[in-house]
């Protein structure tokens, strides 16, 4: 039975909750369609005509459909009174309305309301056609219902300038008019709940005959017994009888047979007469036997929800078969074990997944502040507390109303605090699932994930579990179904609470016993002195949280069973050696996995090092200089991983490492040879040598047959290039000496080539230098990387054969002149041919690059064929000195452009298309012979950004500040309140080069007329979201944006207009004009123009509202977005939730 607002429909039964009455001519298949599928969404049930035959009089059926519906929704449209059908209906709603209390909502269809409720207009001349030949009673019947309905407030929908919004609108008031929006504070926090709502609803299928059990499931603290609770009150009043069943349902059981077997046959019977009384709703309901409950209830359609119950016993007694209940019942369990459910024979699974971050800030925003908006000065921390909470619904909760009610300063004060630990509440009620695992072994696990793995290869982790006697694939699987982890992309996931919560239930023993160290302070000390015991398992210290550790001779001596040590540097600073080990120092670990030691701090390591079970070695910026003496057995090493360590002279023997994979040496500067035999020849796949400057040979024993991946870059010394596999994937050799390449090389599953900046010219002196090259390459490359080829005067038509080419770069090739046009390389992503001097012409290669680089070139001019490259999002033409004017068509292209034109001297002026865009940046700095004033009188785009060179705010900037004031007071002409918005440009003029900026303008004006509440002074802002300002060579620089502010009503009178400037790098919590390290950022001055708009001209869409970012409510205005094709519809930041009223 529905809950409703009247007591003279308290004792009805609804059969549907709205009843559309319209026009079909008009709107079935536009406005109503779209408006019945958003009640579908929203579980709301519409009566539909679909089988009806239309004609003069009401069919039955129909007349008990406007009786049996809660909402009767009246659609005005052109045509509504046209038909006598729709009168007639309008006739009985009307009555419904008197007699039952249903309530209406009327929309005005395109429609002005004045001419429904007075019969006026078009709308009026085609209900006087109507009426002819009818009774006069009749018409005094239509008019009273036409005049009556049109009365109650409703909706206008030229009010809206998008429909989709308003039909949202419509059917969220229909949902609040049924009384169906729960009161549970929580609920009303929970930002994102019908989308929930809307998934579930297609597993529920609710217009199905047949009985359905649908799972609900997810992690502990998630939000699933909150959607549940909205479902439920949601569903109700569809069905004949409803129970939601959770754990005080049970309890109330328990007590009176608490000491009986769960399995117990009295036990199940109680359960069954308490459950057929809640559905029901009669009092003590008493059975003799099981099988009544079948009785009782097989004819009835029901609602069951059943909620944290992981008790089969329990389900199987309540919902133990579907037949047991009516045709379309509905059974909803909810769990955070998948398994329970697959035991159960549920197949339809809905699995509350975390809410993305935008909507996890909006939930903190209302249970912090109990708003939907940002609180001024509070932005970039409700970000970061959100983030602790791992945006997890339950944590943003309890935080939100721990914060309420606190200033910044608190809130600032908390985040250490939350970023070292977990709050108590959610501790306690995440708990639940960790101590429900049945199994020590999947409780083992959860720790080691916890402690050591999250985030890890799944490969990776069972890798280095192998030997620890743990079922770790059942294990996970536990865990994955009780939703204590989630394994994505091959990689396992622990949410951070979870995680911290199981740091937790490690840190219950005392440090020295505890299963693993993670806490810097505690390990410390156990190292320090020497105390730690065989139960340490692993050890992670993250040596950027602690100053110096001075480590005990036996520091690991009573650690026999250390699996994992990890000593690490997470910022990777690598400022000073902070760990100091004795002189005596040694340790065995017989059982180490895996050695993980950042900036090692001697030589080298000890004599005695146990390396038998090594999985992984890394030791970057180690201070070693080798790492043992003879030759070790290291059966089971994977990966060598000695990158930075610059002082190591070699490498000790590998050819027992027979399964060793991976042998980074990066940057090893000292390195000056490889040992002879590395590892088997089959099992190593990568080889990295990058800037291995003295190495000069790679040894003729080295087998390099089975690598994948070989990086010798920078290795200026090496001239000789090795024997590699036919199965090589990625071969880097950048300002290498390599002076030619084996004529026998197969490249032939290569997909990345990368040959810049090659110390020898010797590869490049044949007149086709790119011959050789192209005749050993795969068609199916992707990454081509080729520079200073000096001989390179025109590229090999063998290009074509590329099909699947993405980047391509061919820089300062000095003498290349021109490229071959016949190529078309649609696979192509990146060009770069900066520093190609005589290249001119730039033929169509492929429409669907998005980085193009023409930096230094030849070029004349902007080839017209860009303004196909739709995809493009990156334009560099800095330093082309042959261009002398560019025409600019950007208005077509799908995302935000960046437009380097700095440094072209000859640039004397710049055209472009005047189609709006409001994501376009164009660099114009150091084009001294442009004409600035000029461009900036140009009709521009909007939220554009320019720079430009200049010592002075140009005077086109008719207000500017006397110097570094970040306050500007604006005169304002009445002309600017004739149209719907303000639009303005701003300059600002910075003394040095700046990068991460971002720019927030403030807006104080007097308001009055604009609506009750708006009687004060109101600010508003608009940020220009991630604007950047790169680097340049010039002592000062000018950034000017376009902006505007909007919605502004019509009645409302300016006199003057108070700006405001903030100025800060994009990194900063504070809104304040200092840089990251909290200098100021240094503003020499900036001015701002009021542009007027002709909103007149029918070709100007720059004077449309309907293309621009709406406010109605709140004092924030956003700048962000993007544009659309040419001619299109831009997308709009849409108004808030405010309906427009009509009375």
């Amino acid at each position: 039975m529905a809950l409703s607002l009247s007591a003279s429909s308290s004792s009805r039964t609804w059969v549907y909750d709205v009843f559309p009455s319209f026009s079909g001519e008009d709107v079935r298949v536009t406005f109503l369609s779209h408006f019945l599928k958003e009640l579908d969404r929203k579980l709301i049930i519409a009566f539909k005509d679909n089988k009806i035959e239309r004609s003069l009089s009401l069919d039955p059926e129909l007349k008990q459909a406007i009786k049996d519906s809660r909402i009767a929704v009246v659609i005005f449209s052109k045509n509504y009174a046209s038909s006598s059908w729709c009168l007639n209906e309008l006739l009985e709603i009307v009555k419904c309305r008197k007699e039952c209390g249903q309530m209406v909502i009327p929309v005005f269809y395109g429609l002005d309301p004045s001419h429904v409720r007075k019969q006026t207009g078009e709308f009026g001349q085609i209900f006087e056609e109507t009426c002819h030949n009818k009774t006069e009673e009749q018409k005094i019947h239509w008019r009273t219902a036409l005049t009556d309905v049109a009365n109650t407030l409703g909706y206008h929908s030229v009010t809206w300038d998008n429909e989709a919004k308003l039909i949202e609108e419509i059917a969220s008031d229909v949902l609040e008019k049924l009384l169906l929006t729960p009161s549970n504070k929580d609920s009303e926090n929970f930002v994102g709940i019908e989308d929930h709502i809307a998934k579930i609803s297609v597993l529920l299928q609710l217009e199905a005959e047949e009985v359905r059990m649908v799972g609900l499931w997810g992690s502990s603290g998630i939000g699933k017994t909150t959607i549940a609770r909205v479902l439920f009150q949601r569903l109700s009043r569809h069905f004949q009888g409803r129970i939601f069943i959770d754990r005080a349902f049970l309890s109330k059981s328990s007590e009176i047979f608490n000491r009986a077997n769960p399995d117990d046959y009295n036990m199940k019977l109680h359960l069954q007469s308490r459950f057929i009384s809640k559905v029901l709703g009669k009092k003590d309901t008493e059975i003799s036997q099981l099988g009544e409950l079948e009785k009782r209830l097989k004819h009835q359609k029901v609602l069951i929800f059943i909620d944290d119950l992981n008790d089969q016993v329990v389900l199987d007694t309540l919902v133990g078969q579907t037949q047991w209940f009516g045709s379309g019942s509905r059974i909803i369990v909810v769990t955070n074990d998948k398994h329970f459910l697959r035991a159960h024979g549920v197949d339809h699974i809905y699995e509350v997944c975390l809410p993305a971050e935008d909507l996890a800030v909006e939930m903190l925003y209302r249970s912090a502040f109990r708003e939907n908006s940002p609180r001024e000065g509070f932005e970039e921390l409700v970000v970061e507390v959100a983030k602790l909470a791992g945006s997890l619904p339950l944590g943003l909760s309890v935080l939100g109303s721990s914060l309420r009610g606190r200033d910044r300063e608190y809130w600032k004060d908390l985040l250490p605090r939350l970023q070292n630990g977990i709050d108590g509440k959610i501790e306690k009620i995440l708990r639940v699932s960790y101590d429900g695992l049945d199994s020590e072994e999947d409780k083992k696990i959860f720790r080691y994930i916890a402690c050591y793995f999250n985030g890890a290869e799944v490969t990776y982790m069972k890798l280095l579990l192998a030997d620890s006697g743990l079922s770790v694939n059942v294990g996970m699987e536990n865990l994955a179904d009780k939703s204590l982890i989630h394994v994505r992309e091959g990689r396992v996931e622990m949410h951070r609470l979870l995680q911290e919560m199981g740091k937790n239930v490690v840190r219950l023993e005392k440090p020295e016993k505890r299963e693993f160290l993670v806490d810097s302070q505690d390990t410390c000390d156990v190292l320090s002195e020497g105390i730690g015991t065989k139960k340490v398992v692993g050890i992670s210290l993250d040596l950027d949280e602690t100053d110096e550790l001075h480590m005990h001779e036996n520091a690991f001596t009573g650690m026999r069973n250390l699996r994992f040590l990890k000593i690490y540097s997470k910022l990777g600073l690598y400022t000073e050696v902070k760990c100091q080990l004795p002189e005596n120092f040694n340790y065995m670990l017989p059982k180490l996995k895996l050695l993980h030691w950042d900036e090692y701090p001697v030589r080298c390591m000890p004599s005695k090092f146990c390396l038998e079970n090594l999985v992984e070695l890394k030791m970057k910026n180690s201070k070693l200089e080798k790492l043992w003496e003879g030759v070790v057995s290291l059966p089971c090493l994977k990966e060598m991983d000695l990158r930075y360590s610059y002082d190591l002279v070699e490498m000790p023997d590998l050819s027992k490492a027979t399964n060793l994979e991976t042998l980074n040496l990066k940057n090893c500067y000292s390195l000056v040879k490889l040992p002879s035999c590395i590892p088997h020849p089959n099992k190593l796949k990568k080889l990295d040598m990058i800037c291995c400057k003295n190495l000069e040979t790679i040894p003729i024993g080295i087998s390099l047959k089975s690598v994948e991946q070989l990086f010798l870059g920078g290795c200026s010394r090496l001239r000789t290039f090795p024997q590699i596999s036919t199965n090589i994937l990625h071969l880097t050799i950048d300002k290498t000496s390599i002076e030619e390449l084996p004529s026998d090389m197969n490249l032939e599953n290569l997909n990345c080539l990368s040959m810049t900046k090659l110390k020898s010219k010797k590869l490049w002196e044949r007149v086709q230098p790119l011959t050789p090259i192209m005749a050993m390459l795969s068609p199916s490359l992707e990454s081509l990387c080729l520079s200073d080829i000096s001989t390179l005067v025109e590229l090999p038509s063998s290009f074509q054969n590329l099909h699947q080419l993405g980047k391509l770069e061919i820089k300062n090739c000095i003498n290349l002149e021109t490229l071959p046009t016949g190529i078309n390389l649609q696979s192509l992503l990146q060009l770069d041919l900066s520093g190609c001097s005589r290249l001119r012409t730039f033929p169509g290669i492929s429409t669907n690059i998005r980085i193009l680089c023409l930096s230094e070139t030849g070029i004349e001019e902007v080839p017209r064929w860009i303004k196909t490259f739709y995809r493009l999002e990156d334009l560099q033409m800095n330093g082309c000195n042959n261009l002398e004017y560019v025409y600019l068509n950007f208005c077509k292209y799908k995302y935000g452009l960046y437009v380097n034109f700095s440094h072209c001297t000859a640039l004397t002026g710049v055209g472009w298309c005047d189609s709006p865009r409001r994501d376009i940046y164009l660099d114009f700095t150091n084009c001294f012979n442009l004409d600035q004033e000029a461009l900036l009188l140009q009709k521009t785009y909007f939220q554009s950004q320019l720079r430009l060179s200049g010592e002075e705010v140009p005077s086109y900037f008719t207000h500017r500040t006397n110097g570094t004031s970040s306050f500007l007071t604006v005169p304002l002409l009445p002309s600017s309140l004739s149209q719907p918005f303000l639009r303005f440009r701003a300059c600002i003029l910075f003394n040095d080069n700046m990068s991460d900026i971002d720019a927030e303008f403030r807006f104080t004006g007097s308001f009055w007329n604009c609506s009750d509440t708006y009687d004060q002074e109101q600010d508003f802002c608009a940020d220009t979201e991630d604007y950047k300002i790169f680097l340049y060579d010039t002592d000062s620089c000018l950034f000017i944006l376009d902006c505007q502010m909007s919605h502004i009503p019509l009645e409302m009178n300016f006199d003057h207009l108070d700006m405001q400037i903030h100025v800060n790098h994009s990194s900063d919590m504070e809104i304040d004009i200092k840089d990251s390290f909290g200098s100021p950022i240094d503003i020499k001055e900036w001015g701002i123009r009021i542009i007027e708009v002709d909103c007149s001209a029918a070709d100007n869409r720059l004077g449309n509202p309907d293309t621009l970012p709406h406010v109605f409510e709140g004092n924030m205005i956003n700048v962000g977005g993007q544009g659309e094709e040419c001619g299109g519809e831009d997308e709009v930041t849409e108004p808030s939730s405010k309906r427009m009223r009509i009375s």
